[in-house]
């Protein structure tokens, strides 16, 4: 399934996880070579009560994975498109392979590479994203109407 959204997304059917922890945020990986964009949605989603982990190689995100790495259990991912050694596309491929069912929600500024996320179910977004929107959209992937990123 690809879900495009450039609106608001109070109805649509990539829901597919809850948080079960009410203690602890919501843990989510931030993939993107671009070191200020991925420091700057960083702070974005710590703001909003998230615990946001940045990684700026999708190959050594898919290597976290597999290692079990990460400092928490990953709830969604939020990619860019383009970026050296391995695009977003390649990326969310790989990671299908052993959680097919982790959100993860894409971020272009190319329209037309949404076409090679088809059958990965992705939210695909374009840039230019604003942080509400972006934020709107991760609620919505993870299925909670909450505010905060905290339970």
């Amino acid at each position: 399934m690809l879900t495009r959204m450039d609106a608001n997304p109070q109805h649509s059917s990539t829901r597919q996880h809850s948080s079960t922890s009410t203690t602890e945020p919501t843990a989510v990986l931030l993939i993107d070579d671009n070191a200020i964009q991925a420091a700057t949605r960083q702070t974005i989603l710590k703001r909003a009560g998230y615990f946001a982990i940045a990684a700026l190689s999708a190959r050594r995100a898919l290597e976290q994975f597999e290692r079990g790495e990460f400092p928490a259990e990953i709830c969604a991912v939020i990619t860019d498109h383009i970026m050296p050694e391995m695009t977003g596309a390649e990326f969310v491929r790989e990671l299908r392979r052993t959680r097919p069912e982790l959100p993860v929600m894409v971020i272009s500024g190319l329209e037309e590479a949404e076409a090679e996320y088809e059958g990965l179910n992705v939210r695909f977004l374009m840039k230019p994203l604003s942080p509400d929107l972006m934020l709107a959209n991760l609620r919505d992937v993870l299925g909670r109407d909450d505010i905060e990123g905290a339970a």
